[in-house]
């Protein structure tokens, strides 16, 4: 009866978390610029393309088959050099994630564009929006009811008793939002924004309709960050982000620093280092290195909440990698250039 318990806590646990979480995060939000705002497509201003790539893998301590988000995205800036005080971004991010016994996925795709103008000599606005379309998959035949239970154990031949229709829904998604940067000087950065997503606000459910109407909550968000330089050797990134969908809400505030290892001091080889907290659910350290513009960066969320009894403190791990680049050498029209080395 004890393990029935335990089994019983565990998928409690486990639906609880997906019902308040639906749309995709990442702890590493800064390095899923997209995902958090389209406002950041092409806002990149020392470089004319980026490409980066996210992988998380949370709760291998409570089960067999771990929650693993996975992402890819790029963006690149168009006529920065057409345009005096102003340029175009746009971009694109494929997103799937996988959770549970059930293997319930989600498969998300969308195209970005935004608009950035300079105000007077160091400001910049941005706005923009995404289109996307989203598909979600559960396997029916790997899930088990009260119903099902014989009193011994679940018996998959037994009626389940729920209204399910689908096995899989699609819907499309619309996000928009704004930016705001101040370039204060060459050791002062500031930059914030806001985005609302799930605009149209579509219907997701498994069930025949009239049964279950459900549909996805328009999520808020919105971040604040910094640029600081305080030795030539050394620039702090303190920066805060929250995101609210429903009931449920995420604060998570923390700090990196970078440290330049080159021995030109241009930047070139960089060791990264921060920490940050996630309120009432995880701290999370964080480390990485930028080489040639190249940024790696390792993160591991451990547990702090009431769950850390049954996991250890073993939340989940991230891993991201995001490239930033120059069409060509030498022509890069820097209309608002951040803090670096």
């Amino acid at each position: 009866m004890n393990k029935l318990k335990k089994y019983f806590f565990y998928l409690i646990i486990f639906a609880s978390f997906h019902l308040h979480g639906q749309d995709l995060h990442f702890s590493q939000y800064f390095n899923a610029p997209l995902l958090v705002n389209p406002a950041n497509t092409g806002f990149n201003p020392d470089f004319d393309y980026r490409v980066g790539g996210n992988y998380r893998n949370q709760w291998a301590s409570l089960s067999n088959t771990p929650y693993k988000t996975m992402s890819i995205w790029a963006d690149a800036q168009l006529f920065n050099n057409r345009f005096e005080n102003s340029w175009i971004g746009i971009g694109a991010a494929f997103l799937n994630d996988v959770a549970g016994s059930g293997n319930l996925s989600a498969t998300k795709g969308f195209a970005s564009i935004a608009y950035h103008q300079v105000l007077g000599l160091n400001s910049l606005i941005s706005a923009g929006f995404n289109v996307g379309f989203t598909q979600k998959r559960i396997d029916l035949n790997k899930l088990t009811f009260n119903s099902q239970w014989n009193g011994k154990f679940f018996e998959t031949s037994l009626p389940s008793n729920e209204p399910f229709q689908y096995s899989s829904v699609d819907y499309f998604t619309v996000q928009a939002g704004i930016n705001f940067a101040q370039f204060v000087n060459d050791n002062l950065y500031l930059n914030g924004g806001v985005s609302i997503s799930n605009i149209n606000r579509p219907r997701e459910s498994f069930f025949a309709e009239g049964k279950n109407d459900n549909r996805l909550e328009m999520r808020y968000t919105t971040f604040a960050n910094a640029s600081i330089k305080i030795q030539d050797l050394w620039i702090i990134n303190p920066n805060v982000y929250f995101s609210k969908i429903g009931t449920a809400n995420e604060w998570v505030v923390g700090m990196m620093a970078q440290r330049d290892l080159s021995s030109s001091h241009n930047g070139s080889l960089q060791f990264l280092a921060g920490a940050y907290y996630r309120a009432n659910d995880a701290l999370i350290p964080m480390v990485g290195f930028n080489i040639k513009n190249t940024k790696f960066t390792f993160n591991y969320d451990a547990t702090i909440s009431n769950l850390n009894v049954y996991n250890q403190s073993r939340g989940a791990y991230e891993i991201s990698i995001v490239k930033n680049g120059l069409y060509s050498s030498g022509d890069k029209n820097i209309k608002c250039p951040s803090v670096r080395f």
